[in-house]
């Protein structure tokens, strides 16, 4: 992409002073008249003129913005060719890493500083993410303090405790080189039986999740640390692992409201960046597609109906609630066309790339428009801004200072 030029700056700038912040003050005025939507929609269009992301987007090809669309995942702990092509050739938005990507904290240093030096020179970062919830979802080498257990900081319900938990994350996360987190869950534990969410949600009391867990979130990103709250529309009343087969819920809309909505409502109103979406059948929602692939749930529920205009992820696409109806492909192209801007592709390459050839075409038949396309790589450059992201390479991990850290905040 091309070096912006000065004289295109000073006019959009002197624009901006001339006319935007009138057009601001108006907006401000009758605020009071207007939808948060219908809000956010002038906002936008405000950015739209303004911002470099603008340019940024009209010397984009296509193939760099289907990039954009995916965060991929990787076998084995060290950087190889494929993730190589996937970065150099295909431009993804980002890369995760498992526990079996993970040995030591040196290798998870040196395998982020590898990612970013194969993608700098590109000049959009990448999205270096990675499940840290605390508990039993933990992707720490051994020698590392783990961050408690949801369950173990909600039942404290200490607000202070809570957010000191998010700083450890964000610290922690941070000293890697990650800069985006799938966290924290925002399920509320209102099914005992559940086999997935669990400890993992910080309580069964809506209120007490929503309060928790935005106090961990907001930890997280005072470190600059993304954070992804998680399971749109929510998880904590399943008796499915998604993993292996698709959970059903079975509660209207008025029942989803008084419990699982909540934390999410109160999460958008906090202007949460980037909410994950579950792979479950909601039949009075959607009765057949998984909430994932629903435009009913994803553009109606949760962008029109919630107001959430922020970036949508998937959760990934090769668990087993997705890929026992359909191919890794053919659902991240549902995903899309349903609202969501993020693809996660776990594994393996030949899903990813056969994605990326399934987001050209459609982009070459017309399935995908232009406006469609663009308005998810918006969002995440965007996002990647507003965090302020780099490729820039990490010294040497001190396991001791961040142990010594964990023995401060976590009391």
């Amino acid at each position: 992409m091309n070096a912006m030029k000065p004289i295109f700056w000073l006019i959009v700038f002197s624009i901006f002073f001339l006319t935007g912040c009138a057009q601001m003050e108006t907006v401000d005025d009758q605020a009071e008249s207007l939808s948060f939507r219908e809000r956010a929609q002038i906002n936008n269009n405000i950015e739209m003129v303004y911002s470099p992301i603008e340019e940024q987007l009209a010397q984009m090809t296509v193939e760099e913005k289907i990039g954009q669309l995916l965060i991929v995942g990787m076998e084995g702990t060290t950087y190889g060719d494929q993730l190589d092509k996937l970065i150099r050739q295909h431009h993804v938005g980002g890369i995760i890493l498992l526990g079996k990507n993970i040995s030591t904290a040196d290798q998870i240093v040196g395998l982020l500083n590898h990612a970013k030096t194969a993608n700098k020179e590109y000049g959009i970062p990448l999205f270096l993410s990675v499940d840290e919830e605390g508990g039993r979802v933990s992707r720490l080498p051994t020698g590392l303090k783990k961050s408690p257990s949801a369950a173990k900081v909600g039942n404290k319900n200490d607000e202070t405790l809570a957010y000191d938990s998010g700083v450890y994350l964000g610290e922690l996360l941070n000293a890697f080189g990650y800069n985006m987190n799938y966290a924290p869950v925002l399920d509320v534990n209102s099914n005992t039986q559940n086999p997935v969410i669990g400890d993992r949600s910080y309580s069964a009391d809506p209120a007490q999740v929503t309060e928790v867990a935005l106090a961990v979130r907001r930890g997280m990103i005072d470190q600059q640390i993304i954070s992804v709250v998680k399971h749109f529309p929510g998880h904590g009343d399943t008796h499915t692992d998604s993993h292996k087969a698709l959970p059903v819920i079975n509660k209207s809309l008025e029942e989803l409201q008084k419990t699982e909505l909540i934390p999410f409502r109160q999460a958008i109103a906090d202007h949460v960046d980037v909410i994950m979406v579950a792979h479950i059948l909601f039949p009075t929602l959607d009765p057949t597609n998984p909430s994932s692939l629903s435009k009913r749930i994803i553009d109606g529920l949760l962008r029109n109906e919630m107001g959430y205009d922020g970036v949508v992820i998937t959760d990934d696409l090769t668990m087993g609630a997705i890929i026992n109806d359909y191919t890794v492909a053919e659902a991240a192209l549902k995903s899309f066309l349903a609202g969501s801007d993020l693809l996660l592709i776990v594994g393996d390459y030949k899903n990813q790339i056969e994605t990326v050839e399934k987001l050209d075409a459609a982009v070459a038949t017309g399935t995908i428009t232009e406006e469609r396309l663009n308005e998810s790589v918006r969002r995440i450059l965007q996002l990647k801004a507003r965090y302020g992201l780099e490729d820039n390479v990490k010294g040497e991990f001190d396991v001791n200072v961040m142990n010594k850290r964990f023995k401060e905040l976590i009391r």
